[in-house]
């Protein structure tokens, strides 16, 4: 059913995108929706207004002329882009219920069939991602175990491994000595639903790995080990609080202030990948990430990293 146009205070932000756009996204009669079905203050609908000028002008320019071309992953590249653009959480997340709320008035008059924005969640693990470690504080972490400790061999091993090739805690402790593929550089992973990958290990953590497995393993292996790689003091498989009580070790001994848990090392790994320009979709794969929505996240930590980067060092940052 098509509204008649109602007198009222209207925001200029849609008009302000010329007006063939704002009537190909039904802008001005959704803010009549929102003014005389809704009630919304017009606070609301102003921020609304404007919301949606910039959702309309980023479609535009991927090239969604009409809603019917918008899909959930540009929806997805809005919202980062929303975050590149250095809104706060609170903005971002009206942005997202303006647009929650449009595509619901859509297809509630019939313009579309479905509504793209029906699985968009707000990025709350933006404000619940682990510290990242530099560089320098992950080589002094891995440089951490040394000869005086009893099992060195081992902890070198696992931190090398879990930097090195961006395992999950789980994955640390169920890799079997079976998994070790070190003449090609590689390890077999089982992740998730017990899906296999493949993940490539640098020349330090090969090396590691064939210390260990040379030098310690063996003298630890009194018949219980069960084939699992990383075994603890009496040759059981190491068990993942084991695996946390080491790495929380070494990170009190190499005075890092940061909160450092297993999954901060995965992060990391990928966090450093990109930042040195790895593919979205390679880091992806060695994640173990069915979604790639889900690697993305690690890109706002990239995102982060440059905008630090400029602040500290730009004449005007």
């Amino acid at each position: 059913m098509t509204r008649q146009a109602t007198a009222h205070p209207r925001a200029n932000a849609p008009l302000a995108l010329g007006d063939d756009l704002a009537r190909a996204f039904s802008l001005e009669r959704f803010q009549d929706f929102l003014h005389v079905e809704r009630g919304s203050a017009r606070a609301t609908n102003e921020a609304y207004a404007l919301d949606l000028a910039r959702f309309v002008t980023f479609m535009r320019v991927k090239g969604a002329t009409r809603p019917a071309g918008v899909t959930p992953a540009l929806l997805r590249d809005f919202v980062y882009h929303l975050k590149d653009l250095g809104l706060a959480p609170t903005s971002i997340r009206r942005n997202i219920s303006a647009v929650r709320t449009y595509f619901r008035f859509l297809v509630g008059e019939g313009e579309i069939a479905q509504d793209p924005s029906d699985r968009l969640e707000t990025p709350k693990r933006w404000l619940t991602l682990p510290d990242v470690l530099s560089v320098h504080e992950t080589e002094r972490l891995l440089a951490a175990p040394t000869l005086d400790d009893p099992l060195a061999f081992r902890d070198r091993a696992m931190l090398e491994l879990a930097y090195g090739a961006g395992l999950r805690v789980s994955e640390w402790v169920t890799l079997g000595v079976k998994d070790l593929m070190l003449d090609d550089g590689l390890v077999r992973v089982f992740g998730k639903g017990s899906k296999e990958r493949l993940v490539p290990i640098g020349r330090r953590a090969i090396g590691a790995v064939a210390m260990y497995v040379r030098e310690l393993r063996p003298r630890l292996e009194h018949g219980a080990g069960k084939g699992m790689l990383l075994l603890n003091a009496h040759g059981k498989p190491l068990t993942r609080m084991g695996a946390w009580k080491i790495l929380r070790k070494y990170v009190e001994r190499t005075g890092i202030t940061k909160r450092v848990t297993p999954h901060t090392l995965r992060h990391t790994f990928a966090t450093h990948l990109l930042e040195h320009g790895a593919d979205l979709r390679a880091v992806q794969e060695m994640l173990g990430h069915a979604d790639i929505a889900t690697t993305q996240i690690y890109t706002h930590v990239d995102r982060e990293y440059l905008r630090s980067v400029h602040k500290q060092y730009h004449p005007r940052g």
